[in-house]
């Protein structure tokens, strides 16, 4: 009743699930992964043991298909259920029980697998399939969930849609760099889960992605006063020379903190800062200050 895919980045460093399903919260049950370990999703009639006993075998560095062989090997419902694998290397793995409703199967290659059951037809796991080989230049949690897209697209599960959910680890990604979870968003009950997860996941990028070093601004010169004109305007009264103190204070109150670094400010706050107070004219360049009467 659920398709999905699991993958790994192609430097290695982050694993992640994407699921949809016609079930009320499917990233309750269907995800799991671990920081430079591996991820596996677990569906059709959920075995929910697979998921800390998968990642218990991939930590020990067994290969994804023997993770699934071990898996099904001991379970005398594997008839009934479906599952993806993929570990810290290597090509991933899946497996559907022949007792899983049609359409059912999946698909593996290196680095993910797909899998679904009751499903609009084997052309699902097709556009996931494609979808996920042909996203290369996405950020690894976009990628993710445009391969899910591209599944919904061909036709998802049969049944109709309820819920999604995207689990994405990184060694230290996590709030702070104090765990390992980037990114575990959940849709439990909506009637289009897909469209509202990739809603959740730019805000959550908004919030909590780290900014690129290469865009920061100096918060210094105009830059600094137009921040610190616009973060008065908000009632943070802010020093034209050093208006970080009141940035700090304002971006942790917008839950941008994220994205803060000590002298700079990222593009991304300046524009929200800007877009919360859009009363206050950005300053003139000196180049273009009108003469004096």
């Amino acid at each position: 009743m659920t398709f999905s895919l699991v993958a790994r980045s192609d430097d290695g460093r982050l694993h992640g699930v994407v699921v949809a399903s016609k079930f009320l919260a499917a990233g309750a049950l269907v995800p799991a992964a671990e920081a430079e370990v591996g991820a596996l999703a677990t569906q059709a009639h959920v075995n929910l043991a697979y998921r800390p006993q998968g990642l218990a075998l991939l930590r020990t560095g067994v290969a994804a298909a023997d993770v699934v062989a071990g898996l099904v090997a001991a379970d005398p419902e594997r008839d009934h259920r479906q599952l993806g694998v993929v570990a810290a290397t290597g090509t991933g793995a899946t497996w559907t029980g022949p007792a899983c409703h049609p359409w059912a199967g999946g698909q593996a290659g290196d680095g993910w697998a797909a899998q679904g059951n009751i499903l609009a037809g084997p052309h699902v796991i097709d556009a996931v399939r494609d979808g996920w080989l042909g996203g290369s230049a996405l950020a690894f949690p976009d990628r993710l969930v445009a391969a899910l897209r591209a599944g919904d697209q061909a036709g998802g599960d049969r049944r109709g849609r309820q819920s999604a959910a995207l689990l994405v680890v990184e060694r230290g990604g996590g709030y702070g760099g104090t765990g390992d979870v980037l990114v575990d968003l959940r849709v439990d009950d909506h009637p289009d889960p897909v469209a509202e997860l990739g809603r959740l996941l730019a805000v959550h990028t908004l919030l909590f992605s780290r900014p690129d070093p290469a865009t920061l601004l100096d918060l210094t010169g105009a830059v600094a006063t137009e921040v610190a004109a616009l973060l008065t305007a908000l009632g943070h009264p802010a020093d034209p020379a050093a208006p970080e103190n009141a940035l700090f204070s304002w971006a942790g109150l917008e839950n941008l903190e994220e994205r803060l670094v000590p002298g700079r400010i990222d593009p991304v706050v300046l524009d929200h800062l800007r877009k919360a107070a859009p009363h206050v004219p950005a300053p003139r360049p000196a180049s273009e200050a009108l003469p004096a009467s």
